[in-house]
């Protein structure tokens, strides 16, 4: 198999939409992000992921910050090591 098979098509930013680090995890469903912008911001966990994806640090999450609270962002997305490192690998995020 050669790497370029391996290769998955990841769900990447639409809109307001970027790439964030979990830095802290609060507690409940609010986790620190330190988002591709340089911003820090409070990341909220929706209810339709709150328990079915297990968000901790240093995880890769698409952050899409609010548009009322630019200090505030909700989580729309977790990616696994795998697809962290492939983005990574492509030059997407640090």
């Amino acid at each position: 198999m050669t790497e370029e098979t391996q290769r998955k098509n990841l769900r990447m930013p639409s809109g307001d939409e970027q790439f964030a680090v979990v830095t802290r995890h609060d507690g409940g469903n609010h986790v620190q992000l330190r988002c591709q912008d340089g911003t820090e911001r409070l990341g909220r966990i929706p209810g339709r992921m709150k328990y079915r994806v297990w968000i901790e640090e240093g995880d890769v999450v698409l952050a899409d910050p609010w548009d009322w609270q630019d200090e505030k962002a909700d989580i729309e997305w977790r990616y696994d090591e795998q697809d962290a490192d492939q983005l990574r690998d492509e030059g997407h995020i640090e």
